[in-house]
């Protein structure tokens, strides 16, 4: 269904309607700030197109009464948007092989669509993530895994006196290629150490291209976790770059990929006149 904006005569860059393969836009609920269902129905009305999918970040689906958690993923699902279980699996972990397993099996009941497999914080074996994936795929879920370059990243970590510790290349191109032999939905990139929480001139942008030119572009999912993040991957990759968001950036963002507003460029070599 086509849907009409306010002053369409003022052209911009419209883009792919869902569902989408690549530009591939998902929102942060609940963590920072709450998401609550009315809050998330009214922004699906002004900003849904925009959107492709919905995490429940920080494990919060657990501290939701179980009918809100099916509303907020119905809701999701009636506006064409896939629900993602964000890392939580970190946190299950922590109870045991069988509670990883009552886990999935829950995702998949209450209806969510993909499981991102995360070791950020938990420091889970490779092998065991592997398995764990495997067994997302087993019960008709989609995986996605996420890559960290940051030990101990995730969950806005800030820690006093904490001292980042970069992974090596070799050993995040060894997870990914294990990971690629199960033909994972996407990769989720954890922006921690490499662009989060850091003044632009600190940022590892070398990594982020590292990995785009080994890998390509189109199977990642970036996290941008600030608004001048994911200005500079649409400046450096175009509207067709998968970004994870915040749910209160969506308006901006949208704004900045279809050259609505913000960008220097689109009043680049223009002649702006009033008078005729």
């Amino acid at each position: 269904m086509t849907i009409k904006r306010a002053f369409d005569f003022v052209k911009i860059l419209e883009g792919n309607s869902k569902p989408r393969s690549s530009g591939v836009i998902e929102i942060r609920g609940s963590y920072y700030t709450p998401v609550v269902y009315s809050y998330l129905h009214d922004l699906f009305e002004i900003a849904g197109e925009f959107v492709d999918g919905f995490k429940f970040a920080g494990g919060s689906q657990r501290l939701h009464p179980i009918d809100v958690v099916k509303k907020i993923i119905s809701l999701c699902h009636d506006n064409n948007v896939y629900v993602s279980t964000g890392g939580f699996i970190e946190r299950v972990a922590v109870e045991g092989p069988e509670a990883v397993d009552m886990y999935l099996e829950e995702c998949k009941n209450l209806g969510f669509d993909v499981v991102e497999v995360s070791s950020g914080l938990a420091p889970i074996p490779l092998d065991d993530k592997v398995e764990i994936v495997k067994q997302v795929h087993k019960l008709g879920l989609k995986a996605k895994p996420e890559i960290s370059f940051m030990v101990g990243a995730g969950a806005g970590t800030k820690i006093a006196n904490y001292k980042p510790k970069l992974r090596t290349m070799k050993d995040v191109v060894n997870e990914i290629e294990s990971y690629l032999k199960l033909h994972p939905y996407m990769f989720m990139f954890e922006s921690e150490g490499v662009t989060e929480d850091l003044p632009s001139n600190k940022w590892r942008t070398d990594i982020i291209e590292t990995i785009v030119k080994k890998f390509g572009l189109k199977r990642w999912m970036f996290e941008a976790a600030e608004p001048s993040v994911f200005k500079w991957y649409l400046k450096k990759f175009g509207p067709e770059v998968n970004l994870f968001i915040d749910h209160s950036q969506i308006i901006e963002f949208q704004a900045w990929r279809s050259k609505l507003w913000g960008d220097p460029d689109i009043w680049k070599g223009k002649k702006i006149r009033y008078k005729k």
